[in-house]
């Protein structure tokens, strides 16, 4: 499950570095399919990091993991 999460993330990546942001994956619980994320750069206090990180990191590795249950930002 984490080269799969690995993988999808690599898919995601490309949009956050376009506006200085990354994203960097800490962890993934594969008993409970919690994936733990850092987001740095621009995203790393961005007003809106929530809402990237739930309605598009999050959204998108579901569709491509369909074991991850949640993503959680982590510092």
């Amino acid at each position: 499950m984490k080269e799969k999460v690995k993988d999808a993330l690599e898919k995601v990546r490309p949009m956050l570095q376009a506006d200085g942001g990354d994203v960097e994956l800490v962890d993934v619980d594969e008993e409970t399919g919690i994936v733990n994320v850092r987001l740095t750069g621009a995203c790393k206090g961005c007003p809106m990091s929530q809402m990237t990180l739930k309605a598009g990191i999050e959204r998108y590795l579901k569709s491509e993991v369909p074991e991850v249950s949640s993503v959680e930002s982590v510092e």
